[in-house]
């Protein structure tokens, strides 16, 4: 199966879905950082549409960062993984240790990447939720379940990639999910990318000042990706 050359690539991709719909109404995009940020920006491009983010940090299990028992987000949302949780039989004071490590990294980014600004406001609004890809999907569901909690009327899952299974679980627990190309078997949301680098805390401020910026412009649909 082929992968996408970068992150960018697949959120042109993935905004192609989108650029038709007369359905959205007043929506509004919203990235998973970090590796959301490139893909949210080319849909929110296509759509003028504000973009913004939304924090959620994954909840590793120690020794074995990658494997998701959970997530927090923005609001003090808790989503745990059950069955991970049981098979591996971990403690309640571990669990604590980890979600209190996340909330100060989660509350860390909220100060770096917002510089002041008001986070978008999602009552009422159409929100399409983006990152770079599924795993697990205990990240995405933390943040679906905290943008429910803010009022926000309908929330779009939008990915490139996702397990066969994490999608299909998804169609049934969401009001909808997008998604380019579910291969199987599913290794790492990394495999499935020609380029995965990282992005910077700087990186992330860039995408959103210029957002910011431009979309007070009213250019947003006409700026060039970056």
């Amino acid at each position: 199966m082929p992968r996408f050359p970068d992150r960018t690539e697949a959120g042109r991709q993935l905004a192609a879905r989108f650029r038709r719909r007369a359905d959205l109404g007043d929506v509004v995009v919203l990235a998973l950082p970090r590796g959301g940020l490139p893909v949210a920006f080319e849909i929110a491009r296509a759509l003028n549409a504000p973009l913004d983010v939304f924090l959620v940090r994954k909840l590793g299990v120690p020794g074995q960062e990658e494997l998701a028992m959970g997530a927090v987000a923005s609001g003090g949302v808790r989503v745990m993984n059950d069955d991970v949780l049981g098979y591996l039989n971990i403690s309640d004071g571990v669990i604590e240790d980890v979600v209190a490590q996340e909330l100060r990294e989660l509350e860390r980014r909220e100060r770096a990447y917002r510089g002041g600004r008001p986070a978008a406001n999602v009552a009422g609004r159409t929100v399409i939720v983006v990152d770079d890809g599924l795993a697990t999907g205990a990240t995405m569901r933390a943040g679906v379940k905290a943008l429910r909690g803010l009022g926000a009327s309908r929330v779009i899952v939008a990915v490139p990639v996702a397990p066969r299974e994490a999608y299909e679980e998804f169609q049934q627990e969401m009001d909808e999910i997008v998604c380019l190309s579910t291969p199987s078997p599913f290794w790492a949301i990394g495999q499935w990318y020609e380029d995965f680098s990282q992005l910077t805390d700087e990186e992330v401020c860039d995408y959103l000042d210029r957002a910011a910026r431009l979309a007070g412009q009213g250019h947003v649909a006409d700026r060039a990706a970056g």
